[in-house]
C-alpha cells in the first residue's frame, strides 16, 4: 500500500512546516507549486500529478510531474503539448468536477467509472500524452473563503509489486492538507500580484517594474545574457484626453497595455511607467530582436481600430550588453533613443 499519515507523520509535519516557510519566503509562485506537487506525490505514493489552477471558465496545467511522459517526450515539449489541452469547466473531466462541486475525488480505476457517476474521466490527456491512467485521486485547492482555486490531481498509486493500486481513503486527507497549502499559495501570489498592478490598465506597475529591471539587470550581467528595454509614448494621446475625456483616454491605456501584452512571452513585463509611457522589459532579448519587435508593435498600435479615432507610439530601444551599465543608465538610453523618435516626427523606433 502506498505511503500513509499513520507511517510518516512526524516527517510530513515536518515537510507543511517548510512549505509554509517557502510560501513565505519565495518570491515565484511555480517553484513551491512544484514542491508542494512533489511532496503530495511522495505521501501518496503516486507516480504522476498535476496541478491546475482555476482561470475563468478553464483549468490551466499549471504542474505537470510525470516522469514517463518527460521520458517519452521531453518535460518542455510535454509542457507544450498541455497548455493546448485546457480543461474547459463546461466539459466532463474528474478536475473539472472537483473545481465546480468542491469534492473530493478517489477513483481506484479511471476507465470504469459508471455512467450515472456525476463526473467523466477525459481520456483525451492519456491520448495526447501516450499515458495510461489507472488510479486517481482530486481534491480541491480551496481558500479561507471556500473558493475553488484549483485541483491537485494525483494519478496512480504505486502498490509493493509496482503495480498501479487504488488510493487508499486515508491518503484522501494527506492530498487535502498538500492542497490546502497550494491555496494558500496561490492566494498570496495573487495578494501580491495585485499590489505590482496598475489598477487602470492591468499591466504592471513602475514599483514592480524597478524591481524586476535591478533583478534582471543583475542577472544579465552575471551570466552574461542578453536584456532589452522599450520605452514607448503614445503620439497626441493628450487630444484623446481633450476631445473625449478622460474616461476615452483611460479606454485607451488599457487597450494599448492589452495589444502591448498579447505579443509579449510570458517572462516579459509590460508596466506601465507614467502617464501614457509604457515600458516593455524582455529578459534573454538582444536589442536587435527588441528593435523587431519594437517595430511590430509600432504597426500594430497604428492600424488598430481605436474608438477615438487612429493612434500611434514612439519607442526606444536599449539592450545589454550593447548599452552597458546600470538601471539608470538603460533607462536614460532607451529614453534618449524615444527622444530622438519624436523628434524626427513621432510613430518611429528609436535605438538602431
Amino acid at each position: 500500500m502506498a505511503a500513509t499519515l499513520t507511517d510518516h507523520g512526524a516527517q510530513m509535519v515536518e515537510d507543511l512546516l517548510q512549505l509554509g516557510i517557502a510560501i513565505s519566503s519565495e518570491g515565484e509562485l511555480a517553484p513551491v507549486l512544484e514542491r508542494i506537487v512533489t511532496q503530495a506525490r511522495r505521501f501518496t505514493g503516486a507516480e504522476a500529478a498535476t496541478l491546475f489552477l482555476r482561470e475563468g471558465g478553464h483549468l490551466r496545467f499549471a504542474v505537470v510531474q510525470n516522469e514517463t511522459t518527460n521520458r517519452r517526450f521531453g518535460n518542455y515539449d510535454m509542457q507544450q503539448r498541455l497548455e493546448v489541452e485546457r480543461l474547459p469547466l463546461d466539459v466532463p473531466s474528474l478536475a473539472g468536477y472537483v473545481a465546480n462541486s468542491g469534492e473530493v475525488v478517489n477513483v481506484p480505476e479511471a476507465y470504469d467509472i459508471p455512467s450515472d457517476a456525476p463526473y467523466a474521466f477525459n481520456w483525451r490527456v492519456d491520448l495526447t500524452t501516450g499515458y495510461r491512467t489507472h488510479s486517481v485521486l482530486a481534491v480541491p485547492l480551496r481558500d479561507a473563503a471556500q473558493r475553488n482555486l484549483g485541483v491537485l490531481q494525483l494519478i496512480n498509486a504505486i502498490g509493493g509489486d509496482g503495480q498501479p493500486v487504488a488510493f487508499h481513503p486515508r491518503l484522501e486527507d494527506v492530498a487535502r492538507a498538500f492542497a490546502a497549502y497550494a491555496a494558500i499559495a496561490v492566494r498570496s501570489a495573487r495578494l501580491e500580484e495585485l499590489s505590482f498592478k496598475d489598477p487602470l490598465t492591468d499591466g504592471y506597475n513602475r514599483r514592480y517594474l524597478m524591481l524586476r529591471l535591478y533583478e534582471e539587470v543583475s542577472r544579465a550581467a552575471r551570466y552574461q545574457q542578453p536584456l532589452s528595454l522599450i520605452l514607448l509614448d503614445l503620439d497626441g494621446f493628450k487630444s484623446i484626453n481633450d476631445r473625449w475625456g478622460h474616461g476615452a483616454g483611460d479606454d485607451v491605456l488599457k487597450q494599448v497595455v492589452q495589444l502591448l501584452a498579447s505579443q509579449s512571452r510570458r517572462d516579459s513585463v509590460v508596466a506601465r511607467y507614467g502617464g501614457d509611457e509604457f515600458i516593455a522589459l524582455l529578459p534573454s532579448t538582444t536589442r536587435a530582436a527588441a528593435l523587431v519587435y519594437a517595430e511590430r508593435m509600432r504597426a500594430i498600435i497604428e492600424r488598430y481600430p481605436f474608438q477615438y479615432g487612429p493612434l500611434t507610439a514612439s519607442f526606444g530601444v536599449a539592450g545589454y550588453p550593447d548599452d552597458p551599465g546600470n538601471v539608470a543608465d538603460l533607462i536614460k538610453r532607451a529614453d534618449h533613443a524615444l527622444y530622438e523618435a519624436k523628434r524626427q516626427g513621432r510613430n518611429l523606433v528609436g535605438g538602431h
